[in-house]
């Protein structure tokens, strides 16, 4: 049973006790085959220590998609729809942010164009 964790923006010392049970492939990814408990107690502690960072964590089981994953202060969500685990996305409107206008600025048409 394989299992990943992913930190974002975590504490140093974080990632130092997750390589005591698991390797570090790339900075903040970790990968290895711990037993259901002690991914358990691996992924309350992430939660509890990961300050104002992210963490994500997937493993392998017993389903149509072979794995699941779960998230801490992720904006993206895992939801499930009709026994399938997806992520939502929250839209850029839902949280508030407005999206630029697409096309090209006056100034910029005036300089590719030339002043007409």
């Amino acid at each position: 049973m394989a299992t990943v964790i992913v930190l974002t923006q975590c504490p140093v010392g974080l990632r130092g006790f997750l390589t005591r049970w698991l390797f570090e492939i790339s900075p903040g990814v970790f990968v290895g085959k711990p037993s259901a408990r002690i991914r358990e107690a691996l992924w309350s502690e992430v939660k509890q220590y990961a300050g104002q960072g992210r963490a994500l964590l997937t493993f392998t089981t017993d389903n149509e998609q072979g794995f699941t994953f779960e998230t801490h202060d992720h904006k993206w969500r895992p939801v499930d729809h009709e026994g399938l685990t997806l992520i939502h996305r929250p839209s850029d409107r839902a949280e508030g942010r407005v999206a630029q206008a697409k096309g090209w600025s006056r100034a910029a048409k005036r300089r590719r164009f030339g002043n007409r």
